[in-house]
């Protein structure tokens, strides 16, 4: 073997064996979908919210704020509507909700007891009409990004 053909050799080896040159190539792409997968989307920073609740302090107490706002126009709005029902309700409807990186409000999904409907037969539409009257909504933050999030609300309806 010649001196020439002994160094092409070594140099094949050496580009066949040396992991230097097995560079891994990550596009931005692929770094984001990696980091999409390791956000916990459960947890945000900051929750949904109305411009009435940015005066509280912690983070509970504006989730907490958030949450009694929209209880409370549900409520206030099915008052005014004077529903007439033949038996007494007392139902507790679990409502779940998305609001979108938009900020608006969207009903999914709602449980509501057979008794309860059969009294108040637009009681959906009602509930859906009462979500129009909320105040401007400010969506979740989530490293500085508006996400979308759900969430399940229990109201509790009292009917005689």
């Amino acid at each position: 073997m010649s001196m020439k053909n002994f160094l092409v050799l070594i140099f094949i080896l050496s580009l066949t064996s040396c992991e230097y040159l097995n560079v891994k190539k990550t596009s931005s792409e692929a770094i984001l979908q990696e980091e999409l997968q390791t956000f916990n989307w459960n947890e945000v920073d900051e929750y949904p919210s109305f411009s009435k609740c940015e005066t509280s302090i912690s983070k509970a107490e504006r989730t907490l704020c958030f949450q009694q706002t929209i209880t409370k126009n549900i409520i206030d709005y099915l008052l005014s509507e004077h529903i007439v029902v033949t038996q007494d309700i007392k139902d507790t409807i679990m409502l779940h909700f998305r609001v979108t990186k938009n900020g608006e409000l969207l009903l999914l999904q709602s449980k509501i007891d057979s008794l309860t409907t059969q009294e108040i037969p637009n009681i959906k539409q009602l509930l859906n009409k009462s979500l129009d009257t909320l105040p401007k909504i400010f969506p979740a933050i989530k490293r500085g990004q508006h996400v979308t999030t759900e969430f399940k609300l229990p109201i509790v309806i009292h009917v005689n």
